[in-house]
C-alpha cells in the first residue's frame, strides 16, 4: 500500500507538470482560482457565485464541470489555456454559463499574492510653436463653463425658460443643429459660443445601447474615429468652427452604453479644453486656434474585478484658478494632475491607489479655503487644489463611482449607486461626515443641491428629496416617465428642476418640500447628456442634435 501511495503521488505530480494550467492557487482581478492536482476546481470572487467542481486537461484545452452551479452553469465548459512568464491566459471554446464565461474568457492569471508591475506612464505634451495671442474672455454672465455649470452646481437661476417646448415640432426651439458622431459629453457655454465634442466613427452603423440593464460588454466598434470639438453660435445654431483633435483607431474600448466622447469640455472664456481619454487632452483658444495637447497614454478603465471588461473614460476636466485639473483612475495606475491652462505644463501630479472611476473632480470654495474633492471607490478624498496634497479621505463608497462631488451651504455631497453600498455622504470641508445614507445613492446622475434641499434621481426614475443640513427625507417619488431610465444629471432654474430621461423626455418638477410635477417636454431623440442653462436658453445635446430651447425672441 505504501508503494501504491507513492506511485499515485508520483503520477499526480507528473500530471501537474503536464497540465496546461498551474495547479497552485492563481488570481485575476477580484478572483481566485485553483486547478488542483487531484482534479478539483474552485473559482470565487466577492459578490459572485462560487464555482466548485472538477477539471481535466485535454491537450492544450481544459474541461471544467461545476455540477452544483446555477442552471446553465452545470454544463461542461471548455477553454484553451496558454502559459508564458508565469501568466496563464484562458480563452473560451464553449461555455453556456454567462457568469463563468464573463470571468474566464480572455482572462490572464498570475500566481496568488503576486502583483503585476505597473508600466511607466509616459505623458507627452505638444504645444503650438508660435501660439496666437490669447483672446480676451467675454463677460462671464450666463456662462456654463464645465460639466453642470459653475463648480458642477447645476443651477441657472434667471434663465426664464418657457413652460413647454417640443423638439420635433419646434415649439419654443430657437434652433436645432445636427451634430455628427456619438457623444454623451454635455454642452458648455461662454459668451456667444456653445461648445460640444463628438467621436465620429468610420463605421456608419456605430451606436450605443440605452436602457436599464447591467451588461458589462464593450462595444464592437473599434473602427477609425475622428475626435472633434465644435463651437456653435448661441444665437443662430450655426457651427462657428470645428477642429479635429485626433484621428485614428481607438486605443481603448468603450461600454456598449457609452461613447468615445463622454467627457464634457471646460472653458475659462479664453481657452477650451476637451478630454478624449486615451486620445489626449486638447486645448484651443475660443477662436479655434490650437494651443497644446497632452498625450497621457492608454487609459484602461472598466470592471474593477473583471479587468478584461473595458468601459472607456468619462471623467471631465475642470478649470480652476488658471489650472486644468483632471482625474485619471485606471486599472493599473491612478492619479490627479494639474496643468497650466495656457501651456499644458504640469504644475503638480498626485498618485492615487484607486480603482477605475468616472466622476469629475470638483472644487468647493469653503470658508477655510478651496478644497478639491474626488469621488472614487477606495476613498472619497479631499485635496489642496494649489499643491495637490491630500488633506483627508473617507472610505465606504461603492466599487463603481460616477457621480461628481458637489458643494453648497458648507457641505460636499458625494454619492455612488452600485449595490450593495449605494451611499450618499454629506461631508464638511475638513473631511468629517455630517450625515450619510446607504441604499440611496444614484448610479450615473450627479445629485442637485437647490434652495436648501438635496435632490437625487436614480437611474430607475426614483426621485428623492432630502434636507441638506440633516439628511432627513423630505419625499420619495417614482416618476411616471421612466422609459430607458435616467443618465443625465438634474439641473435647476427659477424654482424648477429639470430631469432628462434617456428617451428624450425632460420632466419639469417644482422645487420645494412637496413633489409637484409641472410638465413633460419631449426632445424627440435619445438624451444622455446633461443640459446647459444660459441667458434665456437651455442647450440640450441629444444623440443626433444640439438644441437651443427658449421662448421666441421678439424682433
Amino acid at each position: 500500500m505504501v508503494h501504491f501511495s507513492v506511485a499515485g503521488a508520483w503520477l499526480l505530480a507528473i500530471a501537474a507538470l503536464q497540465a496546461p494550467v498551474p495547479t497552485d492557487p492563481i488570481q485575476f482581478g477580484g478572483f481566485s482560482a485553483r486547478f488542483a492536482p487531484d482534479g478539483s476546481f474552485e473559482l470565487s470572487g466577492a459578490g459572485w457565485p462560487a464555482f466548485r467542481g472538477t477539471w481535466k486537461a485535454d491537450g492544450g484545452e481544459i474541461e471544467i464541470v461545476t455540477p452544483n452551479a446555477p442552471t446553465g452553469c452545470d454544463k461542461p465548459a471548455r477553454y484553451r489555456a496558454s502559459t508564458e512568464n508565469a501568466r496563464t491566459t484562458l480563452t473560451v471554446v464553449a461555455d453556456a454559463c454567462p457568469q463563468r464565461k464573463m470571468i474566464l474568457d480572455r482572462s490572464t492569471w498570475r500566481p496568488f499574492g503576486v502583483k503585476d508591475p505597473i508600466p511607466p506612464r509616459n505623458i507627452v505634451r505638444t504645444a503650438a510653436p508660435k501660439p496666437a495671442p490669447l483672446p480676451k474672455a467675454a463677460s462671464e454672465r450666463g456662462s456654463w463653463p464645465s460639466f453642470r455649470g459653475t463648480r458642477a452646481n447645476g443651477i441657472g437661476d434667471g434663465t426664464n425658460l418657457p413652460d413647454t417646448w417640443d423638439g420635433e415640432k419646434g415649439t419654443n426651439v430657437r434652433w436645432k443643429t445636427p451634430i455628427p458622431g456619438l457623444a454623451h459629453a454635455s454642452p458648455i457655454v461662454w459668451g456667444d459660443r456653445v461648445y460640444v465634442t463628438s467621436a465620429i466613427s468610420s463605421k456608419a452603423e456605430a451606436s450605443f445601447r440605452p436602457g436599464l440593464y447591467g451588461d458589462g460588454d464593450a462595444s464592437e466598434d473599434t473602427s477609425r474615429q475622428r475626435w472633434v470639438l465644435y463651437a456653435v453660435d448661441t444665437r443662430t445654431g450655426k457651427i462657428a468652427w470645428e477642429r479635429v483633435a485626433q484621428e485614428g483607431p481607438p486605443r481603448e474600448k468603450r461600454h456598449i452604453k457609452s461613447t468615445y466622447a463622454s467627457a464634457t469640455p471646460a472653458t475659462d472664456g479664453r481657452i477650451v479644453v476637451a478630454s478624449f481619454g486615451s486620445h489626449g487632452l486638447h486645448a484651443y483658444d475660443v477662436n479655434g486656434n490650437f494651443r497644446w495637447k497632452l498625450d497621457l497614454g492608454r487609459m484602461d478603465l472598466g470592471a474593477y474585478d473583471v479587468p478584461t471588461f473595458e468601459w472607456g473614460t468619462a471623467s471631465s476636466p475642470i478649470i480652476w484658478n488658471n489650472l486644468v485639473i483632471l482625474q485619471v483612475d485606471t486599472q493599473a495606475d491612478s492619479f490627479l494632475v494639474a496643468l497650466k491652462v495656457e501651456t499644458g505644463e504640469t504644475v503638480w501630479k498626485t498618485d492615487r491607489e484607486e480603482l477605475p472611476s468616472w466622476g469629475t473632480p470638483a472644487v468647493g470654495m469653503t470658508d477655510a479655503g478651496p478644497v478639491l474633492v474626488t469621488n472614487a471607490s477606495n476613498f472619497i478624498r479631499g485635496y489642496d487644489p494649489v499643491t495637490g496634497k491630500e488633506l483627508w479621505k473617507i472610505g465606504g463608497s461603492s466599487k463603481i463611482t460616477a457621480p461628481t462631488p458637489i458643494y453648497q451651504d458648507g457641505l460636499f455631497v458625494v454619492s455612488s449607486g452600485r449595490a450593495p453600498e449605494r451611499p450618499i455622504f454629506a461631508v464638511r470641508p475638513d473631511g468629517s461626515v455630517a450625515w450619510s445614507k446607504t441604499g440611496r445613492g444614484p448610479y450615473m446622475p450627479t445629485p442637485l443641491i437647490y434652495q436648501g434641499l438635496l435632490y437625487v434621481i436614480a437611474n430607475n426614475g426614483v426621485f428623492d428629496a432630502y434636507d441638506l443640513k440633516t439628511g432627513a427625507e423630505v419625499y420619495r417619488q417614482r416618476l411616471e416617465k421612466v422609459g430607458n431610465g435616467f443618465s443625465a444629471s438634474p439641473v435647476a432654474a427659477d424654482g424648477k428642476i429639470y430631469l432628462s430621461n434617456e428617451d428624450g423626455d425632460i420632466i419639469v418638477v417644482a422645487a420645494g418640500r412637496e413633489f409637484r410635477q409641472l410638465g413633460v417636454n419631449s426632445m424627440g431623440d435619445l438624451l444622455m447628456a446633461t443640459p446647459a442653462l444660459s441667458d434665456g436658453m437651455m442647450f440640450v445635446r441629444t444623440a443626433r442634435f444640439l438644441f437651443a430651447v427658449g421662448a421666441p425672441v421678439s424682433r
